[in-house]
């Protein structure tokens, strides 16, 4: 049983909960069930780049931590501290044990950040968070919708149900970035579907998805 928190954590995120970044952080917390206070942040408004927000998070960036007097941004940054300051086994781990395992989650992650940005930008986060919808894929968009269903199934071979042995982090953003595939002509093989929606099915995930139902009512 984890010990009670002597410093609070708060998680500032863009108000519309749209940004897969702030959900892979949410998440974060969420697995290793530690309480968090979401403060929104009005991206529109432009609140990003004003006081007091520009003190704790000089990059202008969302999400960020706050950890009593501490101040993170960048989601992958924010994942790895959670890791290091709440580990396994007092908390449940986010990355699997193995150096290897890990260096892979982390190729992941980073690549999912970098790559791909052609379907992320005609695929954007409302067609997987509040089921919009998905327009045909032009041309940069359909190749890296085959690269991302080829390095899937490369990570993925014979319908595994996660990354490696138990979840992790990896899971959930590789799960989200599947989940853009959801317009016409789209293909995404029966495995890798499975995959996603099982990932989709923690209570992680449906604890931020509903956040993203309440604003939207």
């Amino acid at each position: 049983m984890p010990a009670p928190l002597a410093s609070p954590l708060t998680l500032y995120v863009d108000a519309l909960l749209l940004s897969p970044y702030a959900m892979a952080a949410y998440v974060a917390l969420a697995e290793k069930s530690l309480p968090v206070e979401l403060r929104l942040v009005d991206l529109q408004a432009g609140e990003q780049r004003m006081q007091p927000y520009t003190s704790r998070a000089p990059t202008c960036r969302v999400p960020a931590l706050t950890h009593d007097a501490f101040h993170l941004t960048e989601s992958s940054a924010i994942i790895e501290y959670l890791e290091d300051v709440f580990p396994a086994p007092d908390y449940p781990a986010l990355y699997p044990p193995s150096p290897q395992q890990r260096a892979r989650a982390r190729q992941v992650q980073a690549w999912l950040r970098s790559d791909l940005a052609a379907l992320r930008a005609e695929r954007p986060t409302e067609v997987v968070f509040h089921g919009a919808a998905g327009a045909p894929l032009g041309d940069a968009a359909q190749a890296a919708a085959a690269k991302l269903l080829r390095v899937a199934q490369t990570l993925l071979p014979d319908g595994r149900p996660q990354l490696f042995d138990a979840w992790c982090i990896a899971d959930t953003e590789l799960a989200l970035m599947l989940r853009r595939l959801a317009g016409p002509g789209d293909e995404l093989p029966d495995a890798l579907r499975a995959y996603a929606d099982a990932q989709w099915r923690r209570p992680s995930v449906q604890t931020w998805l509903q956040f993203n139902q309440d604003a939207r009512a």
